[in-house]
């Protein structure tokens, strides 16, 4: 693999209009152009005009079989090729998580010459698609100032009405990862944090000293006027910290505010820095949360069932990022996106218009489409966001940080933006979850949309299925499959680590205050996450020894991961006791562990 050359700070990058330009242009009979429609790409004309983000490098995906797709000298050999008949240096730079492969562009490429880059890639049957690599904002709005009311959760015009839900689930069990701008340390939040990572490979965004490491921290995202395309200036945001509050702030501490999911764990996955964050970090950071393998990056001890990306950027849902959603919501986890501030259609920014995930509009105080919310038919929420144009007490409520540029002490401060309405949601998703954790990303979305309320003030432009419910959405899935029996649950969130070809392990729950003999029909919800689950036996253990076998192993079942819910006729088996769950890796090279299990009486 060749080195890059050092780049300057103040480096001329691509636009994403220019490569946009450039894929117009260049466009022939190609996979790119197929996978990304005509409707979605502007036409030159129009994207001459629009505002441009920066970008420097392209996102190249191969299709299954093509070397090039799993070797990285092929695909380095690759991009040099197709540099030389373009004319220009390309340099393979990394594999992404989802297989693609990262390709700098240069310097000083004009649109002509992006134009004949992607045209090699796109002449190449082998290519599955190639998409400029994005930069990504965070959509908030902030504002230090400290008040302590959270309408959001509990006012009856406009509120969430979470306490209600609490009855019910508090998020125990659940992680929630959160791909923002990282994490600064908050009283208020810590006993709820776990780790992450930081995915940023930038140093120019990053400015933290290096690249990607396994410290999610935030050291500022502040930038001087003339910086990051603005004429003014901007303090740092500690916009990670703020939505990490609104999730899973400590309760019942006798200080600050209380998250949604109050006993949910969050995983600071950083990705957001100076300026912004890049696809290719983005991308990353998906799949690593999600349970999947990124190359140079250890494996997650903390994987995600729910993830919060409070950010976005204007263009179609390239199939890059749409790759790496669609890979996440396949290991089972929940992806919870902002639907943008730009007062606009939803549909123009991404990630809210890609598939799969749960795109969140947001409302001010009085219930009303918040001014700045996008909005539109790819609007699948609404949820609390602030609306302070009319007071500061109507904004968000959540923990910050009071320095200007680096950290400084730990306060509180009300936001507005469709990133504060989203970690609402990411919230409500750990509520669910927690309550039932064989619920599918399919079937939770669902069950948000349909126990939604009307919102109190009329969205003729398109807010979605109206202003999430917490309590009445909790209720309809505690203790079913899909969403609509409920029952007595028994659960276990503690982690046991399952050993490679190793011993059986075991996770234990006791019983109380049942009466009698357990149903026909007990229901045994299964979490366990494994890179092979063909290797795994699962055993359910009654108080008196006896087995009920859940899962045999099986060579040919090699997908990730244990997400389930079994039936078991344990009629016979007096309820009261305590009963375990078995689980035994007997084949070799993959490891996993039990993330939690319950029992449904």
């Amino acid at each position: 693999m060749r080195t890059s050359p050092t780049r300057a700070t103040g480096r001329k990058l691509i636009s994403v209009a220019a490569v946009s330009a450039a894929l117009v242009a260049a466009a022939t009979t190609s996979v790119a152009v197929a996978q990304e429609p005509a409707a979605q790409v502007a036409t030159p004309d129009a994207t001459a005009q629009a505002v441009a983000a920066p970008a420097e490098r392209l996102i190249v995906g191969y299709k299954a079989g093509a070397a090039e797709a799993t070797s990285n000298q092929a695909a380095d050999a690759d991009a040099a090729a197709k540099g030389k008949e373009a004319g220009e240096s390309l340099d393979f730079q990394r594999r992404l998580g989802t297989g693609a492969a990262l390709v700098d562009l240069g310097e000083e490429l004009s649109k002509t010459d992006v134009a004949d880059v992607i045209a090699e890639y796109q002449a190449d049957p082998q290519v599955a698609y190639v998409v400029p690599d994005r930069l990504k904002k965070p959509m908030a709005d902030p504002n230090d100032t400290e008040y302590a009311k959270q309408w959001d959760l509990f006012e009856s015009t406009a509120g969430m009405r979470v306490p209600g839900a609490w009855t019910t689930s508090t998020g125990t069990g659940v992680t929630v990862a959160v791909i923002d701008t990282g994490y600064v340390t908050h009283s208020d939040v810590a006993a709820n944090i776990v780790g992450g990572y930081d995915f940023i490979s930038d140093t120019a965004v990053s400015v933290d000293g290096n690249g990607r490491d396994s410290n999610p921290a935030d050291p500022g995202d502040w930038y001087a006027a003339g910086e990051c395309e603005q004429t003014e200036g901007s303090d740092s945001s500690w916009h990670g910290t703020h939505v990490a509050g609104t999730i899973a702030a400590v309760a019942n501490n006798s200080k600050g505010v209380a998250g949604i999911a109050y006993n949910a764990k969050i995983s600071p996955v950083r990705a957001l820095g100076k300026c912004g964050g890049y696809d290719s970090d983005i991308i990353d950071a998906i799949t690593w949360a999600s349970g999947g393998t990124v190359s140079g990056v250890p494996a997650n001890t903390n994987v995600a069932k729910v993830i919060n990306m409070s950010l976005g950027g204007g263009g179609a849902c390239s199939a890059a990022t749409q790759s790496a959603i669609t890979g996440a919501v396949n290991r089972g986890t929940t992806v919870v996106v902002a639907a943008g501030n730009e007062n606009a259609n939803a549909s123009t920014s991404n990630p809210a218009n890609c598939n799969n995930v749960i795109t969140v509009g947001a409302t001010g105080r009085t219930g009303a489409r918040a001014s700045y919310s996008n909005y539109g038919s790819v609007v699948d929420i609404s949820a609390p966001g602030g609306e302070m144009s009319t007071g500061t007490a109507n904004g968000i409520l959540s923990t910050l940080n009071s320095g200007t540029k680096t950290p400084g002490t730990e306060s509180y401060a009300y936001y507005q933006g469709t990133s504060m309405a989203t970690p609402h949601i990411a919230g409500l998703v750990a509520l669910m979850k927690s309550a039932n954790s064989s619920l599918t990303p399919a079937q939770i979305e669902t069950a948000i949309k349909s126990n939604a309320r009307a919102l109190p003030v009329s969205c003729s432009l398109g807010c979605g299925a109206g202003l999430a419910d917490a309590t009445k959405t909790v209720q309809a899935v505690s203790g079913s499959t899909g969403g609509g029996t409920t029952g007595t649950v028994f659960s276990s969130s503690t982690a046991v680590s399952i050993p490679d070809n190793g011993s059986a392990v075991e996770s234990s729950i006791a019983v109380t205050g049942r009466t009698g003999n357990a149903p026909s029909a007990l229901q045994v919800g299964v979490d366990i996450t494994h890179t092979y689950r063909g290797d795994l036996v699962i055993t359910l253990v009654a108080p008196d020894g006896s087995t009920y076998p859940l899962k045999a192993s099986s060579t040919s079942d090699s997908a990730d991961n244990v997400n389930t819910t079994y039936t078991v006729n344990a009629s016979s088996e007096v309820a009261n006791g305590t009963w375990k769950l078995r689980v035994q890796d007997v084949a070799s090279s993959d490891t996993g562990k039990i993330n939690g299990w319950k029992l449904t009486f």
